[in-house]
């Protein structure tokens, strides 16, 4: 971790230079404001009490909007997931102030020093969120197991219930957990890779606040907690995907694989890196090997993730199948209202579909307007982040123009040499003419300006 030293401030008046250039709202307006405390004071009338079931919530610490509660069966070789998210349809009607304001945003957008939360406060941090605070109104899927990772919805229903536990993905020890956390975990990753899906846990690099007012610069790598986390939204998500496409109804999430191009690209970067990529062996399968703690297998995963041509929103077309590259299967995003539109869509469909109902024409309308909704607020997520980190190893690096540093060439194409300084979390290019991945070189620092979040290296002579 390498903190950031900022005498004069310069992050905090950036964040804000970022917040005005994306037109990121500081707030909401006040019918939404008050849409939302009305909603708050709603008492849930058509849920069954599941106050009994002895949910946890796993997230980072300093998570309040929490989606998800879950707890973990035995069914003899069998696993119930119940997974409760957060029921936002409870709050949320179509067409209120509250839905018109969640259209024009699409998800919550993130910040080092806060977010521009999809819905109010009142709702996202108190009513809505899976505190264990109190009862919470939620929809609980019930997803089986099987001792081979796959999975099927076996029910959905709106429930009552209360959360055990707020965990955190730093501190969480193996005795808060069902016992079968560990397990689940185990057999959806045996699925995944069966299917030849991609695992690819990159390091992000972030800005993480040091809870001082200060912050620091770094790459992170996946902790286990959350990659085995991650397997439970994704077991839900896969068996909903499959009772939405089996009623031909839905909105799902897709990805295509890597073009040929893109994989004779990575495997040259493979190369320059040392890393033996045996010319038989696919692309999902050479990923399940590598080890984000290297710092070569790191940089190549990051190769990786940057040559996706990225997620979409997909509503179900009759004679198609939507497909997701990365996870190799028919996939949905159901499992974080509170922070992203489409989801509450997809959660009243399954409700709907599971009491015997037909979809909604509110859902099935939605399902056609989302994908462009959807993909702005993504792109708009993405830009703000690359923004913010931009601006933090400009601040990082500031008053050290001229200052020699070593790197590692991650990748080269047309616009010159990507690398990450060894000594430090920060990513990028300089013109270095027969430069190849892997290579290592000493750079001189040439700019570092935070008006501009600019960073600018030479190849050292």
């Amino acid at each position: 971790m390498k903190a950031i030293a900022d005498p004069d401030r310069a992050l905090e008046r950036g964040l804000e230079s970022i917040r005005r250039e994306f037109q990121v709202p500081p707030s909401f307006p006040e019918p939404v404001l008050a849409a939302a405390e009305a909603a708050a004071r709603r008492t849930p009338t058509r849920h069954v009490d599941r106050t009994d079931w002895p949910f946890v919530t796993l997230d980072p610490a300093a998570s309040t909007d929490l989606d998800q509660a879950f707890t973990i069966d035995r069914r003899g070789t069998d696993l119930l997931l119940r997974y409760a998210i957060a029921d936002v349809a409870w709050f949320v009607e179509d067409g209120d102030a509250l839905d018109e304001e969640a259209w024009s945003r699409g998800t919550t957008q993130y910040l080092p020093d806060g977010k521009a939360g999809l819905y109010p406060p009142v709702l996202s941090e108190g009513a809505a969120s899976l505190l264990p605070t109190g009862p919470r109104p939620a929809v609980v899927f019930t997803v089986l197991v099987k001792p081979d990772g796959e999975v099927r919805l076996e029910g959905a229903e709106r429930a009552i219930v209360q959360s055990r536990a707020k965990l955190a993905y730093d501190t969480v020890r193996v005795s808060d957990l069902p016992p079968d956390f560990a397990e689940l975990s185990r057999r959806i990753k045996a699925a995944e890779d069966r299917r030849g899906a991609s695992r690819v846990n990159a390091p992000d690099q972030e800005i993480a606040s040091r809870g001082d007012g200060r912050f620091e610069l770094l790459f992170r790598p996946q902790l286990e907690s959350e990659v085995r986390n991650a397997a439970l939204s994704l077991a839900a998500n896969l068996a909903i995907a499959d009772l939405l496409h089996a009623h031909g109804t839905g909105l799902f999430r897709v990805m295509a694989e890597p073009d040929e191009r893109a994989v004779d690209r990575l495997r040259h970067a493979a190369a320059g890196l040392g890393l033996q990529w045996p010319a038989a062996r696919p692309l999902p399968e050479f990923e399940r090997n590598l080890d984000p703690a290297d710092p070569k297998h790191a940089a190549f995963m990051l190769a990786i993730r940057r040559s996706s041509p990225g997620a979409a929103y997909a509503p179900f077309r009759e004679g198609e199948r939507p497909w997701h590259a990365a996870v190799a299967a028919t996939y949905a995003h159901a499992t974080a209202p509170l922070r992203r539109l489409a989801d509450r869509y997809v959660v009243g469909a399954v409700l709907d579909l599971v009491a015997g109902k037909s979809v909604s024409s509110a859902a099935r309308d939605a399902f056609e307007r989302l994908p462009p909704v959807m993909a702005r607020a993504d792109a708009l997520a993405s830009r703000i982040e690359r923004a913010a980190i931009d601006l933090a190893e400009a601040v990082m690096l500031k008053g050290q123009e001229g200052r020699s540093f070593a790197a590692i060439v991650t990748e080269v194409d047309p616009r010159g040499a990507r690398i990450q300084l060894s000594d430090l979390p920060v990513v990028a290019r300089v013109a270095a003419e027969g430069a190849e991945a892997g290579d290592r070189l000493q750079v001189e620092l040439v700019e570092a300006d935070p008006d501009r979040r600019i960073v600018a290296f030479s190849a050292a002579r």
